[in-house]
């Protein structure tokens, strides 16, 4: 499954990554919603943090905007915004609706809100969900351990 989040759009980016494209990388994708406290103060600051830390040719971070409450207030519009204010360049996209009160990829990776870390290894496999605030040093050491991985023949 090349499409491995359901995305309505993309902001920060050209062309819409697929996790195909991430592979031989290690993945870090912040689930966040702008008006989320705890994305705002602790999920999206780290996830810069680790895009400044980690070499590109073995890390990458993308954001996903997963909105389950507050709709109105989240347009693509505002969230374009909110990247320009807090200077988030890394890409990210805009989870599709779901059927019910949960965005599809949220719904999908069984996720329980904002802010959540998803970490992908460097072949494109889910191995760890994150719920709330996470420790640096031992967010530093699980990727650190991804990437020591060998990495796809």
């Amino acid at each position: 499954m090349d499409h491995f989040l359901f995305a309505t759009e993309w902001l920060n980016t050209d062309s819409a990554p697929t996790l195909a494209g991430f592979r031989g990388r290690v993945l870090a994708v912040e689930v966040f919603q702008m008006l989320c406290p705890g994305c705002v103060l602790h999920g999206l600051p780290q996830a810069q943090r680790l895009a400044q830390t980690f070499m590109s040719g073995d890390f990458a971070v993308i954001g996903l905007h997963s909105v389950f409450e507050h709709h109105d207030a989240n347009s693509r519009e505002s969230l374009a915004a909110f990247l320009h204010e807090w200077r988030i360049r890394f890409p990210v996209a805009i989870d599709a609706p779901g059927e019910g009160a949960m965005p599809r990829t949220m719904e999908a990776w069984a996720l329980q809100g904002t802010p959540s870390l998803v970490l992908f290894d460097r072949q494109g496999e889910m191995r760890a969900r994150h719920f709330g605030q996470v420790p640096d040093l031992a967010l530093g050491a699980e990727i650190m351990s991804l990437i020591r991985e060998d990495p796809p023949s």
